[in-house]
């Protein structure tokens, strides 16, 4: 017999995520789904996925077990946020209501607003503030059924200010249920004393932080802004190149604004995402379906900033590249936390199916920050991270509109939000 401490009985349906991953093609469309399920766990991770009867034959509970009746709603896994700007300080609000009346974001950013206006407050935070804003913004994510997020710095663009954005990642990461996955991203934008010697300040990354923040254990990733007037194509490579010499594992935020190759690059790289791709190549959608690197999308930040491009969902996922799903949560161009939107915008405006956009924010989300062996679907060995949703059936998370109907949040084989609240 199967022994289990937490039961979750009759979910109306269990859309599971499982099978290989990642998850390609026609495979992206099959969520694995069960009717009437049951979910056992035991220590924090899942021993039983099936239905009652064969449940009753083979797992056995105490009398200390939880028991959870699911009846009449919908589960599916924890969604896995793996593209987050999560230690910031300050608002853009100003920023916003200037783009409101036409400014893009370039022509902000040249007017010394966009990423350094966040550095500026970053820098002057408090760890203690700072670590009160990302625990209040986890609370909020874990609400909207994100259970594992990944988060970077990129706010502070020298020594001290990152090390304490990711010092404050991992006293957040003690202190709240949600997984965090740490990123560092000191080459989000080039700092306003370095403006006039880029060269210095990617000496600086490459001779100092780089390997200072591998060595205090602060980081398992590194991140580069490759784009126009931020970090070419060759610039990229040489920090991205760098930055795996020191043992991190590499993103790329890559042809976003501009088609300068970087999704491409990441796939040379053997980088683990490629993230935005509003403008990528047919060059590079080829080279990423050839590739382990996934394509991660972001169409909270098309709708944020209003404007018609697009990631080329339907060519991604037809060549054959593995397509992820997530909210880029930051102050100047996705002020998203719902993972569930970012879902409904991967189907409205990226014209993925359901099935697809809900596997590319949990399974193949998952792979995209190398978890897929614990996190990313329900199934046995992995963990208990499960949400039960009032819905009548999985498509009407999509299909209904401007409501949160998570109800439940298991995480790690623990409710932590119960009837719609933190616990």
């Amino acid at each position: 017999m199967i022994t289990a401490d937490l039961v979750v009985e009759n979910c109306r349906q269990l859309a599971t995520c499982r099978g290989p991953v990642p998850k390609r093609g026609a495979a992206l469309a099959d969520v694995g789904l069960l009717e009437k399920a049951w979910v056992a766990s035991s220590r924090g991770r899942v021993v039983f996925v099936g239905g009652e009867k064969a449940f009753r034959a083979r797992v056995e509970t105490g009398r200390r077990a939880a028991r959870i009746d699911a009846g009449g709603l919908v589960a599916l896994p924890g969604f896995v946020d793996s593209h987050t700007h999560l230690p910031f300080a300050g608002s853009r609000v100003e920023e916003f209501r200037l783009r409101l009346k036409g400014a893009t974001y370039q022509e902000l950013a040249a007017r010394g607003m966009g990423i350094q206006t966040t550095v500026a407050a970053t820098r002057k935070a408090t760890r203690a503030g700072l670590l009160s804003l990302c625990l209040s913004r986890l609370d909020r994510m874990l609400l909207h059924g994100a259970t594992t997020v990944e988060a970077k710095s990129g706010y502070g663009l020298n020594f001290k200010d990152e090390v304490k954005q990711l010092e404050v990642l991992r006293d957040a990461a003690a202190r709240h249920p949600v997984e965090i996955v740490p990123t560092f991203m000191g080459a989000h934008d080039i700092p306003k004393e370095y403006r006039d010697k880029k060269e210095a300040y990617i000496a600086l990354l490459i001779d100092k932080i780089i390997p200072a923040v591998k060595k205090r254990g602060l980081a398992e990733f590194f991140d580069v802004f490759c784009e126009e007037g931020v970090y070419s194509v060759e610039e990229t490579r040489r920090l991205a190149e760098a930055a795996q010499r020191a043992g991190f594992k590499i993103r790329i935020h890559a042809d976003e604004f501009a088609a300068l190759g970087g999704a491409a690059l990441a796939a040379a790289v053997g980088a683990a995402s490629a993230d935005h791709l509003l403008n990528i190549t047919p060059e590079g959608i080829k080279a990423l379906a050839g590739s382990e690197t996934v394509a991660t999308l972001l169409p909270g930040v098309s709708f944020f900033l209003m404007t018609d491009r697009r990631a080329p969902a339907r060519q991604l996922i037809e060549a054959g590249a593995i397509v992820a799903l997530a909210s880029d949560f930051n102050p100047g161009s996705s002020m998203v936390a719902s993972m569930l939107f970012v879902i409904q915008l991967g189907v409205f405006l990226l014209k993925m199916g359901i099935e697809e956009a809900i596997n590319a924010a949990t399974a193949n989300a998952a792979f995209a920050l190398r978890r897929h062996a614990s996190v990313g679907s329900v199934e046995i060995a992995k963990k208990m991270d499960l949400l039960l949703c009032d819905a009548p059936d999985y498509p009407s998370l999509v299909y209904e509109l401007g409501t949160n109907p998570i109800r439940h949040v298991i995480k790690n084989g623990r409710l932590v939000v119960r009837d719609g609240r933190r616990i």
